[in-house]
């Protein structure tokens, strides 16, 4: 298995893919170093607001983008949001806190579990947008980890599992 200082793990956008049961999770749960996981139902934290959990974020995260936090903030349409509890959201609602949290984090390699389950088309296309904008990136992995690879992103490597 790959780690995050593992040169099969280039920087820019990584796919990680395979059926039900295949073992992406736990393929992301595995990586070392400087890598953010998040599971993006945001179990156990149905108390907390959206601002809490980014605050909790920022304060794990040297590289912390708060400037690129408030663009997506706006972007997916979470203003509104900012100070509900996260039990009161929808599941796309609670999975667009997690992942705009984590697209704002700053991490070497961020793994985003499943990242366009349960989101609309808008916020689908903005974080596709979002992660096409970071193919090219020269430092940072985005390890993304569904059935199949989106055909609309450029990936520098795909791994399947399974």
């Amino acid at each position: 298995m790959a780690s995050a200082t593992d040169p099969a793990l280039p920087p820019g956008l990584v796919a990680v893919t395979g059926d039900e049961g295949s073992g992406k999770t736990r393929w992301l749960r595995a990586l070392g170093g400087d890598v953010l996981w998040l599971d993006l139902f945001l179990p156990g934290q149905d108390e907390l607001t959206p601002a809490q959990v980014w605050q909790a974020l920022a304060a794990r995260c040297a590289r912390w983008n708060a400037e690129l936090l408030e663009e997506l903030i706006a972007a997916l349409d979470l203003s509104d949001h900012r100070d509900k509890r996260l039990f009161m959201l929808s599941t796309g609602s609670r999975r667009k806190v997690a992942l705009a949290g984590l697209l704002a984090s700053g991490a070497t390699v961020t793994c985003l579990d499943q990242p366009f389950a349960a989101l609309d088309a808008a916020s689908a296309r903005i974080i596709r947008e979002f992660l096409a904008d970071m193919a090219d990136h020269p430092t940072r992995t985005w390890v993304v980890a569904d059935y199949e690879a989106d055909e609309r992103l450029p990936w520098r490597r795909r791994i399947a599992l399974g």
